[in-house]
């Protein structure tokens, strides 16, 4: 049936990168283009071969008709004929097809990316094919019919009649070999095109072409032959029998031999689809499958390879979000959507500050402040995301993590207690020009996106928050330079607890009331 064919239009793609480059162009791309041309003429020739000579043992032996008085000059005469047309007319018809897809491998042998006349001209191959056969195959009806009717005019219509129906089912043949053969041309050409709105046979009238040719020409060879039988009511029981045994066994040959081709051509591309859904399925967004068709299968391939290209960038873009706002707000994102506003809840509040970093600033180069704060903030961020905490903001050398928002934690007092005590313990060998002080709290805050529906943030505001920045500050004196409240460790489990000490309380600025302190006994984990 019909596939790649005319009527297609290509859209371009960017120009090819250099691993497409060295795939589909120089030498890679001659020897792509040797091997499919060699495959291409030995298949072509060889479905020339056969149908050749099942016609002229049609011819010859299985459609009834009359005694011949010269049936070993006829015989004779049409093997030098079918000897002739495979030396002479099959090999040009070949080369006559094969010329057209020279357009379409100029590109590979030039080292560029094809035009859209180029990309046609591949896709266009199989169909030309076809009509290059059944021309050849439609002039040798008429040629040999002519000759055998000259030796005796009721060979004429039997003779006409069965070249044309081998030609047609022949044709076919070599169409789906073409069609299979130059799919790594195809592919290549496609890679950097895409089929938008190709005007071809969907796979419904494929299938009926298919049908029409593999199985409906055998069957009307098989009404042609009941109709000689009429006519000339001298075929004998055993001729008719002959016929049709011959008839039927080249039937059934050549429609497996079509059909099976023709299901391949349709069932290799959804083949491929379905395995590279399931890569997708399992996770893998690098999948692709390889575009060859120029049909409404083509555009399937296409359509799955923009999407996982779409799914790679969703995930790109959601990887990149989560980096800038954390995992848990970019998940909290996701989920809800936009939604101003927020809720009460108790969280724990981590705050980090670095030491004197207005005289780090003004005494280093800022490449090595840059470089110093990042090893900073990766003891951090590591202390934080292995409590199971949410950084929710840097602000310039100072770090912000919540527990317990927006996510709801178990133990979030514990868990912010023993990051700070993590990353106490870890700054003076991980980072030793730093030094930072470090404020733990507890209590109620609003935790939502705050801002306008054109841009807002998920964040915590409420008393622990800014609780948490003064002890940051009182906490610079400390040695180590921890302070948490009371509160936050009171509120701590058993097991996170016992390392902390309630001793004395200090009026922290801005604060009404004084806040009672903590300080831990060990910065063991």
């Amino acid at each position: 049936g019909a596939g790649t064919g005319a009527g297609v239009r290509a859209d371009r793609h960017p120009e090819p990168d250099e691993a497409w480059r060295a795939t589909f162009t120089g030498r890679a791309g001659r020897r792509m283009v040797h091997r499919v041309r060699v495959k291409l003429f030995l298949a072509l020739a060889a479905a020339n071969v056969m149908g050749v000579a099942v016609v002229v043992a049609c011819i010859t032996w299985v459609l009834p008709g009359p005694e011949l008085e010269d049936t070993r000059r006829i015989v004779a005469m049409n093997a030098i004929l079918g000897g002739i047309y495979l030396v002479t007319v099959v090999p040009a018809g070949v080369l006559w097809g094969e010329a057209w897809l020279r357009t379409g491998r100029r590109w590979m042998h030039e080292e560029r990316a094809p035009t859209d006349r180029e990309v046609v001209a591949v896709l266009r191959a199989p169909g030309r094919t076809f009509l290059v056969h059944l021309t050849v195959w439609l002039l040798a009806a008429g040629l040999f019919g002519l000759l055998n009717g000259l030796l005796d005019v009721t060979l004429l219509a039997r003779v006409v009649l069965t070249v044309a129906l081998g030609g047609l089912t022949t044709s076919a043949i070599a169409y789906l070999l073409a069609e299979r053969l130059t799919r790594p041309l195809a592919r290549a050409a496609l890679s950097v095109h895409s089929v938008r709105r190709p005007s071809l046979p969907g796979i419904t009238t494929r299938t009926l072409l298919g049908w029409l040719l593999g199985t409906g020409v055998p069957l009307l060879g098989l009404v042609t032959a009941a109709v000689f039988a009429l006519v000339e009511d001298d075929a004998t029981t055993t001729q008719l029998a002959v016929t049709m045994s011959g008839l039927a066994g080249t039937g059934l040959f050549v429609g497996v031999v079509v059909a099976t081709l023709g299901a391949r051509a349709v069932a290799d591309p959804i083949t491929e689809l379905r395995e590279g859904m399931e890569r997708i399925t399992e996770g893998d967004l690098d999948a692709a499958v390889g575009v060859y068709d120029g049909s409404v299968l083509g555009l399937l391939q296409s359509g799955f390879n923009d999407m996982a290209a779409g799914l790679r960038e969703r995930e790109r873009l959601r990887d990149l979000y989560g980096r800038q706002v954390g995992q848990e707000a970019a998940d909290h994102a996701l989920e809800r959507g936009v939604e101003l506003g927020g809720a009460v809840r108790d969280v724990a509040v981590v705050f980090v500050d670095v030491v004197g970093s207005t005289e780090l600033a003004a005494s280093r180069p800022p490449e090595e402040v840059v470089g110093l704060l990042n090893r900073f903030f990766t003891v951090v961020i590591d202390e934080v995301d292995r409590h199971g905490g949410w950084v929710n903001k840097f602000q310039g050398d100072a770090t912000l993590a919540v527990f317990g928002a927006p996510a709801s934690l178990d133990d979030a007092p514990g868990r912010a207690l023993g990051a700070a005590r993590g990353i106490a313990r870890r700054l003076p060998r991980e980072a030793p020009e730093l030094s930072a002080g470090i404020g733990v709290t507890y209590g109620p805050a609003v935790a939502g996106n705050i801002g306008d529906e054109r841009r807002f943030e998920l964040t915590v505001i409420g008393d622990p928050v800014n609780e948490a920045a003064r002890l940051t500050e009182a906490a610079k004196g400390e040695q180590p330079q921890v302070l948490a409240s009371a509160d936050a460790v009171e509120a701590a489990g058993p097991d996170e607890r016992c390392h902390w000490e309630v001793d004395g309380s200090a009026h922290l600025r801005g604060r009404a009331r004084p806040t009672r302190l903590a300080r831990p006994t060990s910065l063991d984990s």
